[in-house]
């Protein structure tokens, strides 16, 4: 992952915030380098990561893959498709053609690091700036490690070039083995 933001996409309304969302839905805007993961593999992962049969009856929640091209519309499709063949259930998951993408309130971004003060104060401290801070590589990876995503592998790899001092590594680790 080069970058996630979480904010709101797929409605009119021009800038949406979390208290007036208008016809918007909450969404993660994902930013990667297809020479890394491909964009089906992104779809992968986002289908293995949620149930995409539940029923939502609020727009502010309901489960969508925002396309940008007919290529990634295709994708999206097929591996749609494919997930409903394996769970033998329709897939209630929109497939809807980007629009405008609004960023969400600071507070709202990497919500999972935010919920660990000690890591989240180094953060801060190398990224004072709240744009710096959401838009961070480093954050991206930490918020993801924090939800269980990633091997072990991975994570020892990138734990020298996220800037966090040893104990902060250590405690990554930690809650990264918690979290599987």
């Amino acid at each position: 992952m080069v970058r996630t933001r979480v904010g709101y996409a797929g409605g009119q309304k021009q800038n949406p915030t979390y208290h007036s969302l208008g016809d918007h839905t909450e969404t993660v805007e994902v930013d990667f380098d297809p020479r890394v993961i491909t964009y089906e593999q992104l779809l992968s992962v986002f289908w293995a990561t949620h149930n995409p049969c539940a029923r939502n009856g609020d727009r502010q929640y309901m489960s969508a893959v925002f396309y940008h091209d007919e290529a990634q519309k295709k994708l999206a499709l097929k591996t749609r498709d494919r997930e409903a063949a394996k769970k033998g259930a329709p897939i209630t998951t929109q497939i809807l053609q980007a629009n405008a993408f609004y960023v969400a309130e600071d507070y709202h971004q990497k919500y999972l690091l935010r919920q660990e003060p000690n890591l989240l104060r180094e953060f801060q401290a190398m990224f004072p700036d709240a744009k710096d801070f959401m838009n961070s590589t480093a954050t991206a990876r930490v918020n993801g490690y924090l939800a269980g995503h990633g091997s072990q592998q991975m994570l020892l790899d990138d734990l020298n070039q996220l800037g966090l001092s040893p104990a902060a590594s250590q405690m990554l680790l930690h809650l990264w083995e918690r979290a599987r």
